[in-house]
């Protein structure tokens, strides 16, 4: 494809946006990080009243979070990938407008299936709101630069976690809203969004002729990711673990899984570039990124339940009760993405932000249904603070390694990796603990004298509207729920520590000034752990040399803005 013939099919506003102009395309796109980030948020607390007040089960308690990581999981490789060959704008107001149907839909849910059905559909908007934000901040501001941006976006996700909780209780506590406005809330935000990124979002639009989507690889690794999700969660409960069942589901993800890996490893425009995730750097982020999504999601998406069943709290009280969660991300990814801005070093606080958040994790392993609330807090404060180190520092290290044209699909596979490891997170600590919570209510009630009941509450297909309870069984419930709960986050402080050792051998690496990459010297292209594309043992191509695929312009390497 000739200069002449991009030239020709770039959009009229393709000039490059100066600071002014970066700084108001930023308000749109941080207040759509807002939207996709309090959409979890501001639901978490009211899940036991929502999943009570529809008649639903703990089953569908974690199904209701669970269809909407997955969905978001397995739409994320193909919304950055397709932020590589089309219009990012365009795309962007694409995922909006999926976002606000779905959220729509989910106000209006009658029964949890249809809440869990628009759940899903709401997290194909959330997955692409939130990779195509980290794309598109990518393509305007340089690595270094982006540390403090980076830091900006940890504060809005803090400010939404923190501000979702809280609305969400209080918008559940007053009568004349209800939960239902848990899903409307969000509506009016995104028609603000819209408006502000269609007047102020102005992007480079190069048209690719021989544009490719990898429908079959993106097909298949959804389609893995839920059957094993799907093991997960009925396994032990509705089939024993060594069953034709078992059988059956495992080896069908291993097929499909497999089967994804060849179809990625042959086509030209994989959706999960495989040649990136290979090298040292991107393979330890993605599996740091993999054990902190795990650990995080799975963790403290039942904080908000441990608060109203196992402590007996309104979702108002609980959502204040998360703060101290909220305000440690909210000031440790703040200040780490300046210092990371001003040192240009990244991996010390990647280190820190993991041991920390193991250390959170380990000390809400020791609580129950009695543990003082201050030590909960105290311990919730070091879960925020790994948090707010660690995650937008680790997509850093990855988009550090590749070139603009890539940067969609990698961003993409680092945003799928990390939320694949809640999806199976929030699936594993889910089951975990319903069944454990089944086991300590039978138990309890037996001690009652009640038998044949241990499925009245919190088990597998028992309801969670605790308040219909008599006072004996209410305390059985709640104190069944508040021992449970220690038992997941041991099991995530573990998870946890597989983030440490990935971090731990990141390579001490300066991020860069530049958009693009520079080309590479001779000596690390050899060497195949460079920062580079990694697509070919040469320079990266110049005006004269396109790699395969390319127009000339793509491998150029374009001016930072300012």
């Amino acid at each position: 494809m000739s200069a002449q013939a991009v030239a020709a099919t770039e959009s009229s506003d393709s000039a490059p946006m100066d600071h002014k102009h970066v700084l108001r395309a930023l308000s749109g796109l941080l207040l759509v990080l807002f939207v996709a980030m309090i959409s979890s948020t501001v639901v978490s607390v009211a899940l036991p009243q929502i999943i009570g007040n529809l008649g639903g089960t703990q089953s569908q308690y974690t199904w209701v979070v669970t269809a909407t990581l997955l969905a978001s999981t397995a739409s994320t490789p193909i919304w950055g990938k397709l932020a590589d060959l089309f219009n990012k704008k365009l795309l962007l107001q694409i995922a909006i407008g999926i976002f606000f149907v779905a959220s729509l839909g989910a106000g209006f849910a009658q029964n949890t299936e249809t809440l869990i059905g628009f759940r899903a559909v709401q997290g194909l908007g959330m997955g692409a709101l939130q990779v195509l934000v980290q794309v598109i901040l990518a393509a305007m501001i340089s690595p270094k630069e982006r540390g403090r941006y980076n830091g900006y976006l940890g504060a809005v996700m803090a400010v939404a976690t923190v501000g979702g909780p809280l609305l969400g209780g209080a918008i559940t506590d007053v009568d004349w809203l209800g939960w239902r406005w848990c899903f409307f809330i969000a509506l009016p935000f995104t028609v603000v969004a819209s408006l502000i990124l269609a007047r102020t979002l102005h992007l480079e639009d190069i048209r690719r002729p021989d544009t490719k989507v990898d429908y079959w690889g993106a097909s298949l690794i959804a389609a893995g990711v839920s059957l094993l999700l799907l093991w997960v969660t009925f396994v032990d409960n509705d089939f024993a673990w060594i069953s034709w069942q078992t059988g059956a589901m495992l080896a069908g993800t291993v097929v499909l899984l497999g089967a994804a890996v060849a179809v990625e490893s042959k086509v030209s425009q994989p959706v999960i570039p495989l040649h990136v995730i290979k090298r040292r750097d991107p393979a330890l982020a993605i599996v740091a990124s993999l054990a902190v999504g795990m650990a995080m999601f799975g963790g403290a998406v039942f904080l908000g339940q441990y608060f109203q069943i196992g402590r007996g709290k309104s979702p108002t009280q609980a959502g204040l009760l998360t703060i101290p969660l909220m305000a440690g991300v909210l000031l440790a990814s703040t200040i780490a993405g300046r210092l990371v801005s001003k040192t240009g070093k990244v991996k010390p606080f990647i280190l820190a932000g993991t041991v920390i958040l193991a250390g959170g994790f380990f000390g809400l392993a020791t609580i129950d249904a009695h543990t003082s609330l201050v030590v909960v807090g105290t311990w919730m404060f070091l879960v925020g603070v790994g948090v707010g180190m660690s995650m937008q520092n680790l997509v850093l290290v990855l988009q550090n390694t590749v070139p603009l044209h890539e940067l969609g699909a990698a961003s993409g596979a680092i945003t799928f990796f990390r939320s694949l490891g809640g999806t199976i997170g929030v699936s594993v600590l889910g089951a975990v603990l319903a069944n454990s919570v089944s086991g300590k209510i039978a138990d309890g009630l037996k001690k009652l004298g009640i038998d044949g009941a241990s499925g009245a509450a919190g088990g597998g297909s028992g309801t969670l509207d605790v308040k219909g309870m008599p006072a004996p069984v209410q305390e059985v419930v709640r104190g069944a729920y508040g021992d449970a709960t220690g038992h997941i986050f041991l099991i995530a402080a573990f998870i946890a520590l597989v983030g440490i050792i990935a971090a731990a051998f990141l390579t001490p690496a300066t991020l860069r000034d530049s958009v693009d990459l520079a080309e590479v010297p001779p000596a690390a292209a050899g060497s195949g752990t460079e920062a580079g594309s990694g697509t070919n043992p040469t320079p990266p191509p110049t005006d004269s040399a396109a790699a395969p695929g390319q127009g000339p312009d793509e491998g150029r390497a374009k001016t930072p803005v300012s």
